[in-house]
């Protein structure tokens, strides 16, 4: 028998604020203009409590993406008063590659005009050797995030590790929603989160930000980035009202689908909730024209964007919205939608 899932937690952080509140309506636009112009970015407000949070050992050990994924996910357990769940409670993260240390980069480029060429690689990789830390040495591996989050909340079931920028984070809620319709497991912790501000990042990204001035997403065609996390927890509804949670909201279905450019719209039309009234979009495209597009307000998030539409939308299930679509689709590839409905 499939169950009911239900959104029994958020964790939310993003340049409007910290948890429910600062999502539930959002406001305008929280911008720096200035520190990687020409390219705008949605960057982090203050953070007092974020690293009294940490314990100051495991604080050294991370970059601020798995520092910010780690302390979202534990609002979301926090949320979802779930802390007795934690030890069979699985998984799913959606990330992109780790942090480069900027520092570091910039003190081997700026030595090597100086250097004989043939002494130049060995001069790298002695620097790389001596400078770098054993996590970024290991490049900063993907699942590091999860399992900064399994060590801080005692995260004791399965660890999935997604990429693939938007569609990752979007696959990451389909499979956490489809264990827990399957009776596979009791409880997923699933999400995501993006530091905006990094060069690295903008360096690699930049052919397809927004450059200049703010504009809104249905007037561009570049995106702008938003440092954001966006944790969920999901469980069976029947479970979780059995154990006294207040659910947000049913994840009723989630939907990915990719393909050919040009038939982009007719994928996200014909998925489940793919004409919703909220978007995750990173600039125009299809279904923009009449949602209220988060990226408006937060900025775009990659793999963070459309958990982050999705949790935005439970609130506004909890606050009275008996059904909501969700969609989005990735600035290169993918399609991807939702559908919330009221707990009955």
């Amino acid at each position: 028998m499939t169950r009911r899932v239900a959104i029994t937690g958020v964790g939310l952080v993003s340049c409007q604020g910290v948890g429910r509140a600062a999502h539930a309506a959002l406001g305008p636009p929280r911008l720096d203009e200035t520190s990687f112009a020409p390219f705008p970015i949605h960057p982090l407000p203050p953070l007092p409590e974020w690293e009294a949070s940490i314990p100051r050992r495991e604080w050294r050990q991370m970059e601020n993406w798995q520092r910010l994924g780690a302390y979202a996910a534990g609002l979301a357990i926090a949320d979802a008063d779930a802390r007795a769940l934690a030890p069979e409670m699985d998984l799913i993260v959606a990330a992109g590659g780790g942090e480069r240390d900027i520092a570091l980069d910039t003190a081997i480029l700026s030595a090597l005009p100086a250097l004989p060429e043939e002494a130049r690689e060995a001069h790298i990789a002695r620097a790389l050797a001596e400078g770098l830390r054993p996590t970024l040495f290991l490049a900063q591996l993907s699942n590091l995030m999860a399992g900064s989050i399994s060590i801080l909340h005692g995260v004791g079931g399965s660890s999935r590790t997604l990429m693939g920028e938007e569609a990752a984070g979007a696959e990451a809620l389909r499979i956490a929603h489809a264990r827990i319709a399957a009776g596979t497991s009791r409880a997923v912790l699933v999400g995501a989160a993006l530091i905006a501000g990094r060069w690295d990042e903008i360096i690699t990204y930049a052919p397809v930000l927004h450059r200049g001035p703010f504009a809104p997403v249905a007037e561009r065609q570049g995106m702008i980035r938003g440092s954001m996390a966006a944790f969920l927890l999901l469980e069976p509804l029947e479970e979780a009202l059995a154990r006294g949670a207040a659910p947000l909201a049913l994840l009723s279905s989630v939907a990915t689908a990719a393909g050919a450019p040009e038939e982009r719209a007719a994928r996200l039309a014909a998925l489940p909730g793919g004409d919703g009234a909220l978007s995750a979009a990173p600039f125009a495209g299809p279904g923009v024209a009449g949602a209220l597009c988060i990226a408006d307000s937060l900025g775009h998030g990659m793999e963070a964007a459309f958990p982050m539409a999705v949790a935005i939308g439970a609130l506004r299930v909890a606050a009275g919205e008996q059904r909501l679509g969700v969609q989005g689709f990735g600035h290169a590839l993918g399609e991807f939608a939702a559908v919330l409905e009221a707990v009955r």
